[in-house]
């Protein structure tokens, strides 16, 4: 009898143990936070991207440099427009570049590093990035580029249009610019690598500053070898295909390029493109 008694308690015993470790498993697992907002992924292909809460790649829009939306209409059914009231809760994604505009049709809009967002409609499943380099305009977002491109008009300090030949005229022309859309200028008689502007006193930095930046990220239709870096008295400045990168301090907002009308003649100071011809040799 004591034997049976024993085992029963211990069998009894046994119960209540796997009930208590059941209780406290269950209550010790910590819940999956719902994802809200922009998102980072890492992706094969295009190192760390911009996803909306499910993991669906966003993109920016060269001719929205300025800040302003400017995919409309049909340009909609292929780019839909992206808007979360949540900035984000991934906590490697820097929130201060997380913004949001109002639209020209009262619709809202989110924004990263002053970019409109927008997904490509011909992303048909999660993890696909099939809009990126699209007409030369479109690209996969990221938070980290080093370059961008702008598809903008170009006009002067002087109020005058110019065409990407700098005679006066209206249309966009495709130039590059900083990750956060400020246009990115060379000085004409530069040479390779080599710096002929900035005084060793650095007292006109001011009006021309040096384009000053790790290399990160480019757009995909950017190789990385037409990049460089020169010293120019303790400061690194980004070149590309030799010449050496400036910003104009009359661009106080995005996507302005009044730098072009400045100097000898329009194109003194040229903004850089695909088609810039590499700087000559010193």
């Amino acid at each position: 009898m004591i034997n049976v008694f024993n085992k029963k308690l211990i069998g009894i015993g046994c119960i209540i143990i796997l009930f208590i470790s059941a209780c406290k498993k269950s209550g010790n697992e910590e819940p999956v936070a719902e994802k809200k907002g922009i998102q980072l992924k890492t992706d094969a292909k295009f190192g760390s991207v911009l996803t909306d809460q499910d993991g669906k790649n966003l993109y920016f829009f060269a001719s929205d440099v300025a800040g302003t939306a400017n995919c409309t209409g049909g340009c909609e059914a292929v780019w839909p427009l992206y808007y979360s009231a949540d900035a984000s809760t991934d906590m490697n994604l820097d929130k201060t570049q997380v913004g949001t505009i109002t639209r020209a049709d009262g619709r809202k809009q989110s924004t990263y590093k002053g970019y409109p967002l927008y997904y490509y409609a011909n992303d048909l499943t999660v993890g696909e990035v099939k809009g990126d380099g699209v007409g030369g305009i479109w690209f996969v977002a990221k938070p980290d580029y080093s370059l961008m491109l702008a598809n903008a008009q170009l006009t002067g300090l002087n109020g005058k249009l110019y065409t990407s030949a700098y005679i006066e005229g209206t249309g966009n022309t495709r130039y590059f610019t900083d990750g956060a859309g400020r246009t990115l200028y060379a000085f004409s008689p530069d040479k390779n690598n080599k710096n002929t502007f900035t005084r060793a006193d650095l007292s006109n930095n001011t009006i021309w500053p040096v384009y000053e930046a790790e290399l990160k990220s480019l757009p995909s239709i950017i190789t990385k070898d037409l990049i460089g870096l020169t010293d120019v008295f303790g400061k690194k400045q980004m070149t590309y295909k030799g010449w050496p990168l400036y910003y104009f301090n009359q661009d106080l907002n995005r996507g302005e390029n009044k730098g072009v009308s400045v100097g000898a003649a329009p194109g003194f100071w040229p903004v850089l493109t695909l088609n810039t011809t590499v700087a000559p040799a010193p």
